[in-house]
């Protein structure tokens, strides 16, 4: 893993596991890691259900997009992205540019069990979840897609995951 030389981005839908495993990879690889959601309400000084409120998902997308060029910069480690900064066709760019993007998957049934565990996620506030979660997941795949490396985030242990990410890694090196 010491032939990486960019930083390591996650990116894929809300509840497939992109902080809780990033972390972990981090960890493991000993890079530093970085939630992009925190770093962007760090930078805002608000929360992120705040932003959507007071500015719209457009203006949230912007800074999102300049928080994560700044991530890109810094330094070398591990990025978890918000599940819609990839599908930003500029901020998909950038990752592809200057980061190695690996899509974390989950079947519809995972994601909806996770995403119920918190009601922190302002897109899933006007419907049902299972429904706004499967319509997400048809109009983001293609963006998604894009990645480099595709690994699948199933139920059970976070280690299981961050091993397949490793083994991906290794083999697209």
């Amino acid at each position: 893993m010491a032939r990486i030389d960019r930083p390591i981005v996650l990116v894929g839908l809300m509840g497939v596991g992109k902080s809780s495993v990033g972390r972990r990879l981090a960890a493991v690889l000993d890079l530093p890691f970085t939630d992009a959601d925190d770093a962007i309400e760090e930078a805002a000084q608000m929360t992120i259900n705040d932003m959507f409120a007071m500015h719209g998902e457009q203006d949230f997308r912007d800074g999102e997009r300049r928080v994560i060029a700044r991530l890109m910069e810094e330094e070398r480690g591990v990025i978890a992205t918000g599940g819609g900064a990839f599908v930003n066709e500029e901020t998909r760019k950038l990752i592809l540019d200057k980061g190695l993007a690996v899509w974390l998957d989950a079947d519809l049934d995972t994601l909806v069990e996770r995403v119920g565990r918190k009601d922190n996620r302002p897109l899933l506030r006007d419907g049902n979840p299972r429904d706004i979660l499967a319509r997400l997941k048809t109009e983001r795949e293609p963006a998604y897609a894009q990645a480099p490396i595709h690994v699948l985030s199933a139920p059970g242990p976070h280690q299981r995951t961050v091993n397949a990410i490793l083994k991906a890694i290794d083999s697209w090196l």
